[in-house]
């Protein structure tokens, strides 16, 4: 049995999988905030930010670090002052890439009766 188509073959599996591993270093950084949803509004000014970050090296919220689990998950309790609020925020990979989502809210202000 010739080598010759086994050979080819098995460099082809190899290149395969080379493309499937480094997909993920290729794409670069992702965001998913799963809360709050886009133009929430908030009654107290209270608000949990929950979302997943994948390809993630660091994470920041208007600035601020936030911490991210080992799968990539992240959550905040935040308190808004009344008005227009947007959350920013920003995934850097380890290549320097990043990506930056923008959340718009809004908080009411209660007023006493």
């Amino acid at each position: 049995m010739p080598a010759r188509p086994f050979i080819a073959f098995a460099l082809l599996a190899l290149l395969a999988y080379g493309a499937v591993e480094a997909a993920p270093l290729i794409a670069g950084p992702s965001l998913t905030i799963a809360s709050p949803i886009p133009y929430e509004t908030s009654p107290d000014g209270r608000i949990t930010l929950s979302g997943q970050a994948r390809h993630t090296e660091t994470l920041w919220l208007n600035g601020a670090p936030l911490l991210i689990d080992e799968d990539g998950n992240f959550s905040a309790s935040l308190v808004l002052p009344p008005g227009g609020a947007i959350l920013a925020l920003t995934a850097t990979d380890r290549f320097g890439r990043e990506i930056t989502e923008r959340t718009p809210l809004f908080v009411r202000e209660t007023i006493p009766i």
